[in-house]
C-alpha cells in the first residue's frame, strides 16, 4: 500500500568525489543518508495508530453489507461505475462485489458517524475507488513490499494483533470494510481534509505525492 520509496542513487562523479574524503564527501554521504532515511521516517507509523485497535475491532465485529437500503443509489452507482470498473476488472461477479461493498462500506461508515458523532464525513465511494486504484489496481491477491495486502493495501499491525490477518488476503468485503473504517479515521483526524487523510492512510504525512495521485485517478476516473 504505502508509496513505493525511491532510493537514491549518487552519480558515478559524486561517488568518487565521496571515497576521496573530504568536506563535499562528508556533504554527499549525509545528503545521501538523509534522502535514504526520509522515506522510511515517512512512513513510520502507517496505520499502527493504539486507537486504530478499537476501529479494525468494531469492523471485525460488525458485519453490514448482505443487504443495502439505498437500493436506487446503488443502481445508479453500479451504472455509472461499471463500465469503467470493466476496463480493469474482466470478470462481471468480481466487479460486482468490489463495487457493492465499496457502495456499502464507505455510506455505513459516514452515516454511523452521522448518527453517533454528529460528524459529516466526505468519505465516498468514488473517493474508495481511486484509493483501490492507486494502492492496488483492484487486484485483491495484492502484497506490497511493506507487507500492505488486498484491495485496499491494508497494513496487517492491527489485524495481526487481533486475530483476522488471513482475512485480508483476497477477502473483497473483509478488506474493503477494514480499508474503509481506516480512512474514515483519519478523516475524522484530519477534519475532513483529503490530501491529508490520505497521506496518513498511505504513511506519508507531509508529503503530496500519493495524495495528488488519489486525488487525479478520482476526478479523471471515478466522478462524474
Amino acid at each position: 500500500m504505502p508509496w513505493p520509496s525511491s532510493k537514491t542513487v549518487a552519480p558515478a562523479e559524486a561517488r568518487a568525489r565521496g571515497a576521496a574524503g573530504g568536506a563535499p564527501g562528508r556533504v554527499a554521504r549525509l545528503v545521501l543518508a538523509a534522502a535514504l532515511v526520509w522515506p522510511l521516517a515517512a512512513r513510520a507509523d502507517r496505520q499502527m495508530d493504539p486507537e486504530l485497535r478499537a476501529v479494525v475491532q468494531d469492523a471485525i465485529d460488525t458485519s453490514r453489507c448482505n443487504d443495502h437500503d439505498d437500493r436506487f443509489g446503488q443502481e445508479v452507482f453500479f451504472k455509472l461505475q461499471e463500465p469503467r470498473l470493466a476496463k480493469i476488472v474482466s470478470d462481471i461477479e468480481l466487479r460486482r462485489d468490489i463495487l457493492r461493498n465499496v457502495y456499502c462500506e464507505a455510506n455505513f461508515v459516514v452515516e454511523r458517524y452521522r448518527r453517533q458523532r454528529h460528524i459529516e464525513l466526505k468519505l465516498t465511494p468514488e473517493l474508495v475507488l481511486a484509493v483501490i486504484d492507486v494502492e492496488s489496481r483492484f487486484n485483491r491477491y495484492a502484497v506490497s513490499s511493506a507487507g500492505a495486502v488486498g484491495l485496499m493495501q491494508v497494513m496487517p499491525f492491527w489485524p495481526r494483533v487481533l486475530g483476522v490477518e488471513n482475512r485480508l488476503f483476497g477477502n473483497v468485503e473483509f478488506n474493503v470494510r477494514l480499508g474503509c473504517e481506516i480512512l474514515a479515521f483519519y478523516m475524522l483526524r484530519e477534519g475532513n481534509d483529503y490530501r491529508r487523510a490520505l497521506a496518513r492512510y498511505n504513511g506519508s504525512p507531509g508529503r503530496r505525492e500519493y495524495p495528488d495521485l488519489v486525488l487525479t485517478r478520482l476526478s479523471t476516473r471515478w466522478r462524474g
